[in-house]
């Protein structure tokens, strides 16, 4: 993997229609496994030593005017590159390192809330959420050297696979507001965007490295982006006629479509000298630093600890 993976599922080894336990227990899975690791405990953009019953009863108890068939939470799931993971140790040390990556899914969750275009959802403050470190990451019978049976299905895969998975509430911090990322509708549906926001999922995978580069000052390449992977797997013709001419233009020659293809299009210089495609630029998050717990009081909203 050379890019930034930011994406968000239903669930993962549980169902989300239920009580969140089943996916607390399993993403407790190396305080059980891995002795020599330290115990990780939970976090969120004010405590940094949530206990899991602490997670799952705050979960599980938010969940005001939901049907027992409607989704209750989400698995937010950031896993920065190699590259990056190597980046933060070189300059922050491994202890460090890890510190900013929390603090960076803090960043994510204000933008997370951001991209619903709610009223009174403007950060991670207004959401109930609980995010876990992970170390490893294991091989399953998706990747090619299981199916080459070079290794076995539930092996640890080499190098740093540093990653993080957040459990966020389907309602808002207040247990009264309707949150789904799965909301396809971006405003075109305005009674159902009211209802459950206008969440832009390709805008929240972009957000991921624009955020990483901007905290941390990381150069990144054309080629380690969202959007050039993005536009190699769906974008059109065009779109990818303009990447091609950006890899030109930094001096990368590598060509990435066969000339060929290129000579039989009639509008070529049309295309090539129509304005270069870059993505929105987002809104702008904030790093608040956590706090350890006892340092501020219970609050009435229930996100007390």
């Amino acid at each position: 993997m050379f890019i930034m993976h930011l994406n968000i599922t239903d669930t993962e080894k549980g169902n989300n229609k239920g009580s969140s336990g089943k996916l607390v227990h399993y993403l407790d899975k190396e305080n059980r496994v891995f002795s020599d690791l330290d115990e990780q405990l939970w976090f969120n953009g004010n405590f940094d030593d949530i206990e899991s019953y602490e997670v799952r009863s705050k979960l599980d108890a938010n969940i005001a005017k939901l049907c027992r068939d409607d989704s209750k939470f989400f698995l937010v799931n950031i896993s920065p590159s190699q590259k990056e993971i190597a980046f933060l140790v070189e300059n922050y040390g491994e202890q460090e390192a890890k510190e900013q990556l929390k603090d960076f899914a803090v960043a994510i969750m204000d933008r997370y809330a951001q991209n619903f275009n709610r009223d009174n959802i403007a950060s991670n403050e207004d959401l109930l959420w609980f995010g876990k470190l992970e170390h490893h990451r294991h091989y399953s019978f998706r990747d090619i050297e299981v199916k080459k049976e070079q290794v076995k299905t539930g092996s640890v895969k080499p190098g740093d696979q540093w990653h993080l998975q957040l459990i966020v509430s389907r309602k808002d911090i207040t247990n009264s507001i309707k949150l789904s990322p799965m909301n396809k509708s971006r405003g075109r549906n305005v009674e159902h965007s009211k209802k459950l926001g206008q969440f832009d999922r390709t805008a929240f995978k972009q957000c991921g490295e624009d955020l990483f580069d901007k905290m941390f000052g990381f150069d990144r390449g054309l080629k380690e982006t969202f959007r050039y992977a993005n536009i190699q797997k769906n974008g059109s013709l065009e779109e990818k006629m303009h990447l091609q001419k950006e890899l030109r233009d930094s001096g990368n020659t590598e060509r990435e479509f066969p000339s060929e293809k290129l000579l039989k299009l009639d509008n070529l210089l049309e295309i090539l000298l129509k304005t270069e495609y870059s993505p929105n630029d987002g809104m702008v998050a904030r790093k608040k630093p956590k706090k350890k717990k006892g340092e501020q009081q219970d609050q009435s909203n229930g996100m007390g600890m």
